[in-house]
């Protein structure tokens, strides 16, 4: 969170460079990490939503309904079978754990704060070189929501329709802006200018 009056930013990972990191932190050993990152970005969902997984909400299941925090609404998400399978692998790299464990916990046995995990991206950042000014949890949201617009090509106008009513925005215009789509469309009528 913004201090008052200030004015913060997160960015979108690019999706291959996502992967990637997914990859090298399961890798690493670093097995819920590579997990919270890859749900997130498959998902779409806030931090807050994130933390409050157990493994009974998502193993083994094709889908998973979540209520969010912020906006009390009902979200069922489909599970694709690859995400499916990387969280197969990290419940059995962390020696299958309880069911009713929350997934995102600590060696102390808390859950994960969202500043530790910020905390935790910027050395990310560091550590594996990643292409991304500005860095946090809230990444993987706007991650997901670039990679929808980006795949759907010359349909992405109906994909930020979707968006729009996965994000739970009031607008489509609101969309565009929170995914940093308006600045960059007006930066690209800059750059196309001749002199």
């Amino acid at each position: 969170m913004a201090l008052k009056g200030q004015y913060t930013t997160a960015d979108a990972l690019k999706w291959e460079e996502m992967i990637s990191l997914v990859h090298r932190l399961y890798r690493d050993g670093d097995y819920r990490m590579s997990l919270l990152i890859a749900t997130q970005c498959m998902w779409g969902l806030r931090i807050g939503d994130e933390l409050r997984l157990r493994w009974s909400d998502i193993l083994d299941k094709e889908e998973i309904v979540i209520i969010e925090q912020k906006t009390g609404k009902r979200r069922t998400i489909r599970v694709n079978k690859d995400l499916k399978k990387h969280i197969e692998d990290c419940y059995k790299a962390l020696g299958s754990p309880a069911s009713n464990e929350p997934i995102f916990l600590s060696r102390l046995g808390t859950i994960y704060s969202r500043e530790w995990v910020n905390m935790r991206l910027k050395e990310y950042k560091i550590k594996y070189k990643l292409n991304i000014k500005s860095y946090s949890s809230h990444s993987h949201r706007k991650t997901f929501g670039r990679h929808i617009v980006e795949r759907a090509g010359i349909d992405a106008e109906k994909a930020l329709i979707k968006l729009s009513e996965i994000f739970s925005h009031s607008s489509c215009e609101i969309t565009r802006r929170y995914l940093g789509l308006k600045a960059e469309e007006i930066g690209e009528i800059y750059e196309s200018l001749d002199f």
